[in-house]
This record gives structure tokens, sequence and C-alpha cells, in this order.
């Protein structure tokens, strides 16, 4: 035997082989038999070629890609690999080739129908490409360009403005993690479960998957295009998850630069000018005339924004030869050049994306197995959790956030100023449990030190309240946590209906008013009250937006189109509705005036359905579905329910952001283990598990962990 595959009846597949690198072969390869569209749209991301193909829509992340030197520093990152730990990079190098022969195999036999629609064939991956997918992925989770909008609202509404607006805002991804020690179960073991929250996307961004060889027996959710099982994993003896940190270690630098006859030079902090490096590259448009993008990287990192002549002739608001406007930060330099802004990442100052702890995490049999590989996890940085058949548990934060000025994690800094250089790194916090439970959910936890914006305490505070209600529990129960709609940011926009004055309201509004009162706050897909709620929220954001005291910030700064959903006002002003109504003061608004107009305005025109009418599923494809599309389902929850369905509050009810998988992992039996994703395990159409666990996900049932070889249907050998 070389290698194996099997699949479960969900045909989530299951691998075996004799050692590590036919495992990571055969991972490769079945990967791309299941996945080979979605790795096709991956790697063309990572490299900045996706408008070759998508079109002029895919231009401006191609630009960014491009301009931040993802594809190099995944390249750079792998040469560091190849130096430091070479048996990983050789395992690295076994997936590629496992994913080159299985998209020459799919590309021959059973083609994804996108191809054909695209006029692509399959591409061929590098060694270093599974890297630069990773980058691609996470390169925007700590939310860097939310220094931009912190930039823009300080400029115009003054610094006491940045806090009201502090949420877990458009862009981010988070999670719901939880941990019950074997004290608090029915069977003394632990039991670690929650759900992801991302981008749903179609294929799925979660791969369910076993790895089996006389080293490792692990299940878990892989990333496509990434060997292992990096996230969620259970080897039978030890098991653990993430969640996103919340941790705040990309810096954006403002920067002077000039151009010279030998290139363009950046100014230093040692009031010198220095040569950047400079280059320019092409990037091919689908109907369109290619596009030319200079590349430049000064001391600090790639210029994302600007260059020697600024952004369109002269420089971004808030990067003029001055400074923002009435604003006294010290960012303000010596007159000359318009400004540019730098971005600094770890692993483009490192080369270490942190793939080192890859293959010691399958490899981990106890809890202090894990804590000893994620010690090598870099990006994205995470809260981890794991526990282990011993009663060990383990709660700490993995990776790299890097010493430097408080004034770095929160806004722009001159890069001529000598204040603002990386000064080494934190030492990750740990935490540990509380009455035999730990709740992770992008609160401000044990990463907090590390972290300016964070999100809003109520699914922590939720999922601990459910906790709480009863004294042992066991993986079955976990379901009724995952789904749970209660919505505790609707309290304000509810006391401030309760303090209405009746008797001023029209009939139609009051009756509305007292209804909303008695509605018990869940976002339940077939509830009238719910949607009743949405409306009168959306209504209110608008009013709020639409204010003249926010009229300044209404327009975006000529940034990037990339960085525009992290500056768009409507957005900001949904998603901190909760801040705004409780604010002591609101820039002289009239929130009770607000409140009753759009109570009036959705009154006289109620909505009609219920929430899940409007609140469906809105997943992302690189192409739109062929033939008739998809009637996406109904959904109950919202931003701030554990189950997190994000609408974007103003804009739309459609649900982009949501749980992109489910997980139990019970460790007393790993066959007690369960898992979800949103649609199913194969990302082609047509296929039979291309959507069969969706009507799972939806009811929040879990499709059993299956591990007895005997129950599985071999497939293949590799």
């Amino acid at each position: 035997m070389t290698g194996e595959i099997f699949r479960d009846p969900w045909g989530i597949p299951h691998l075996r082989a004799d050692g590590v690198h036919e495992l990571a072969r055969a991972q490769g390869r079945v990967t791309a038999l299941d996945r080979a569209w979605q790795l096709e749209v991956e790697r063309h991301r990572a490299q900045g070629t996706s408008a070759s193909f998508l079109g002029p829509e895919a231009l401006p992340w191609d630009r960014f890609a491009r301009r931040a030197l993802l594809a190099d520093t995944a390249r750079r990152c792998f040469a560091g690999l190849e130096h430091r730990d070479p048996e990983t990079a050789q395992w690295v190098r076994a997936y590629v080739t496992g994913v080159n022969e299985g998209l020459e195999s799919a590309g021959t036999t059973s083609p994804a129908p996108e191809f054909e629609r695209a006029g692509l064939a399959p591409g061929r991956w590098e060694p270093w490409t599974p890297l630069a997918v990773w980058l691609a992925t996470h390169i925007l989770f700590a939310g860097f360009p939310a220094k931009l909008w912190r930039e823009h609202v300080t400029t115009h509404l003054g610094a006491d403005a940045v806090g009201l607006f502090a949420a877990d805002g458009p862009g981010t991804s988070g999670s719901n993690g939880w941990l019950v020690a074997g004290e608090r179960t029915v069977t003394g073991h632990a039991v670690i479960a929650g759900d992801p929250h991302r981008f749903i996307e179609d294929p799925g961004v979660y791969q369910q998957i076993r790895l089996s060889c006389p080293e490792f027996d692990v299940v878990g959710l892989a990333v496509p295009g990434v060997p292992g099982i990096a996230h969620f994993g259970h080897t039978g003896t030890v098991a653990w998850a993430i969640t996103n940190a919340m941790a705040d270690y990309q810096d954006l630098y403002r920067e002077r630069l000039r151009r010279t006859g030998a290139g363009v030079e950046a100014l230093g902090p040692d009031g010198t000018w220095r040569r950047a490096a400079r280059h320019t590259e092409t990037i091919e448009v689908a109907g369109e005339e290619p596009v030319e993008v200079e590349v430049i990287e000064t001391d600090r990192g790639p210029v994302v924004i600007g260059g020697p002549e600024g952004l369109d002739g002269g420089g971004p608001e808030g990067l003029d030869d001055d400074g923002p406007e009435g604003l006294d930060n010290g960012v303000s330099g010596p007159a000359g050049p318009p400004l540019a802004v730098a971005l600094r990442y770890p692993p483009r100052v490192t080369g270490d994306l942190g793939f080192a702890a890859l293959l010691p995490l399958l490899r981990s049999r106890r809890v202090a197995d894990v804590d000893r590989a994620v010690d090598r996890w870099a990006e994205p940085v995470n809260v981890i959790m794991a526990a282990d058949t011993g009663g060990g548990t383990l709660h700490r934060v993995a990776g790299r956030v890097p010493l430097r000025a408080d004034a770095n994690r929160t806004r722009l800094v001159p890069a001529w100023e000598p204040d603002h250089a990386w000064q080494g790194r934190h030492e990750p916090p740990r935490a540990g449990l509380t009455d035999g439970v730990a709740v992770m959910a992008n609160q401000r936890g044990p990463a907090a030190p590390l972290g300016v914006e964070f999100a809003p305490p109520h699914r922590a505070e939720r999922i601990a309240t459910l906790l709480g209600r009863q004294s042992r529990w066991s993986a079955a129960d976990m379901a009724t946590i995952h789904t749970d709609t209660h919505l505790a940011s609707a309290a304000p926009l509810l006391d401030h209906l309760a303090a209405l004055d009746a008797p001023a309201l029209t009939g139609p509004a009051a009756a509305l008013r007292d209804r909303l009162l008695r509605w018990n706050r869940h976002m339940d897909a077939d509830s009238a009250d719910a949607a009743a709620f949405a409306a009168l929220r959306t209504a209110l954001v608008r009013r709020l937006a639409a204010h003249p005291a926010f009229a300044a910030t209404a327009t975006p700064p000529p940034y990037p189109e990339v960085f525009r959903p992290w500056l768009a006002l409507l957005p900001r002003v949904g998603h901190a509705l909760e801040h705004l109504l409780t604010a002591e003061d609101l820039f002289g608004i009239d929130r009770p005036a607000a409140v009753r107009a759009a109570l009036e305005e959705v009154a006289a025109e109620p909505p009609a359905g219920t929430w899940g009418d409007t609140h469906r599923l809105a997943p992302w494809r690189a192409l739109p579905p062929s033939g008739t599309p998809y009637d996406e389902p109904g959904l109950s929850g919202d931003h701030d329910c554990v189950l997190c369905t994000s609408p974007v509050p103003g804009l739309t009810d459609l649900a982009a952001r949501g749980p992109a998988a489910r997980y139990v992992w019970d460790l007393a039996r790993r066959e007690d283990s369960r898992w979800v994703v949103p649609h199913g395990a194969s990302g082609v159409p047509g296929s039979p598990h291309h959507r069969d666990q969706q009507p799972l996900w939806l009811a929040g049932d879990l499709a059993p962990v299956l591990t007895d070889w005997a129950h599985l249907t071999k497939e293949t050998d590799v």
C-alpha cells in the first residue's frame, strides 16, 4: 500500500498511506479531484492573476496582491522553511505533487464545468503555492484597513469618535469556540465545540478530511490548498480548535517617496533617503486592456497605497504634506513629496509563515504536544483551545505580534520617525478555565493586550450563560448552543422604544412598538417579530448614516477599492449601532426623534413576511452558477447571535458571512464527534455531495465522524 482513498456516506475523503509524505501526496490529489476549480481560483488570487479570467471586478484584489508582494513573500517563506525545517518543506512538496497529479487527472477525466465556462485549463502548482494560498486567505484577517477608517473618522469627527464605531466591523472574520472539561461532561472527558465564521463560499472554505498513516490518524477541517489540518483537528487522544484572536500585528507606515534618476527613494527614520526596491508588473484583464502596476517596497514594507506622486496625482485624504486636517497627531513630516502608505506584516519581515507547526500538530498526542506545536505558529494570530484524553486542557494565544509603540496599533505612523520600529515580539498570553469551561468568541479575552478592537461580548456571554444552565454536558447537546438565536444587542434599540412617548405615536406605530417590546429577542427564520425588528433597525441605521453630523465621513477617501468595505459609512453605522445608541452624546443628534421616525416609517409599510424571507444565504462564487440559480435558503441568526449569520444592517439582510463549518470534538470517543459544512464535501456542481450537507447545516444538525474503515467505501489507490 502506498496510499488509499476511502469515502464515507457524505463523500468525505478518508486517506490512508504508508508514511507522512505519501499521505500528503494523497491529500493533495484528493483535494484537486474534489476542488479543482476552487484550487485554480485560489492559486490565481494568491498570484494576483484572477482578473485574467474573472474580468475587471477582480482587478482591485489583483492590484493589492501584486503591490503587497503576496506571492514573493510565499516564495521567501518557503525558502526559509527549506532551510529551517526541510522535513516540512518536503512534506509540502509532496502535497503539491499530489495537487498537480489530481489537477491533471481532473482536467482529462471529469473537469469541473467552470473551467470550460472560463476558458481555462488547470494550472501548475509550485512548492510555494500552498503558502501563497494561506497568506492570501489571511492577509486581511487582522483588519489593518481599520486603521484607515480610524484616520478617516478622526480627521472629520475627532479622536473621541473612534470608540463609537469600535465593533466587529466589515471584513473581519471570527468564530465561536468552547471547551467543557471532563468535570462538566457526562463521560468525564472533555468536549470542544464551535463554528468558524467566515465568508460563506461555494465550494466551502473548509474541507472535512481524515489523514491516517503509521505516525498519526487525524480527522479535521483542512483549508483546501494547504496540507495537514491546521485549525480544527482530533487525533484520537487530543483535539484542538481556534478562533481569531482579533490581535493587531500589521502596521501601516506613511512614507515619503521621491523619484530619482536611479529609481525611487524613501525617507527613513534616520533622516536619510534610501533606495526602495521598485519594478513594474502587468495584470491581464479579461475583456479589457492589460493594466500596469508599479510595485515598490521600502525598508518598512511594500507600498499598498499611493506612490511617489501620491494617489491620482495627489496625496490621498489624510496623507497630504501637513498630515490630516485639524489632527495634531505627530504624523506631519518635512515639506516634500506627497505621501504613500507601506504595509508591514510579520511573514514579510521574518520569512516565516508558521508552516513548521503543521506536522507537529498532526503528531500530537497530548495538549503539551499541541502547545509546543503552536509555539511555531505565526499567521494569523489565533486563540487556541485543546484537550486530551488524560484530562489536560490548553487555552492560549498562538501567533506573532510585534512589540512596537502603541500608536502603531491604532493609526498610520510616520516612517521617518524612529519611534515606530518593531522591537521584538509579544509573549503569547495564556488563560485557564472557569468552572470547567472556557469560551472564545473574539471577545476581549486572553488576547486583550494584543488587540485594539474586539467583537462585542454578547456571543461569549451567551455561550457561557447557556453552558451554565446544566451541570453535565454531552457531545450531542452542543447543537443547541450552535443554533442559539438570542440577540442581546437588540437591547439599546428596544430601550429607546420603551422610552418613547406612546401617546405621541400614531396607532400603527404604537402597536408595532408594543409588539416589539413583547418580542422574545430571538432572530428565528420563521419569526415575523424578528423581521419587524430588523426592518426598524435598517430604517434607523439609514437615518443615522444620512444625518448631517456624519456627512463628512459619508464619502470614503480615495484609497484603493479593495479597502472600501472598511471605509463605507453605512455598514459602520450598522455594526456600531449599539454604541451609537448608548453613547452619552452623539454629536447633538436627537436619537429619540430618529427612533420615532424610523418606527413610524416601518409601521406605515411593515414587512410582510418573516426574518428568513429576507435574511437569506448569499455565498460567494468566483463565477455565478450556470443554468437555474440556486434557491438559497432563509436563515435564522444575526451578527451578534451565537448563530452568527451576518447581515449588514442598513445595507442588506442577506448573509454572506456565517458558520463556515460546525464541529464537536468528543475526547471520550472520537466516533461520537460530529461535524458539518454549509454545502458538501465536493466542489463540483452536480455531484451528489456538492450540497448534501446543507439540510443538516440549516437544521443545526451534524453528520457523524466515521472512523471505522469497515464502514467506509474504498474509492481508489493513490
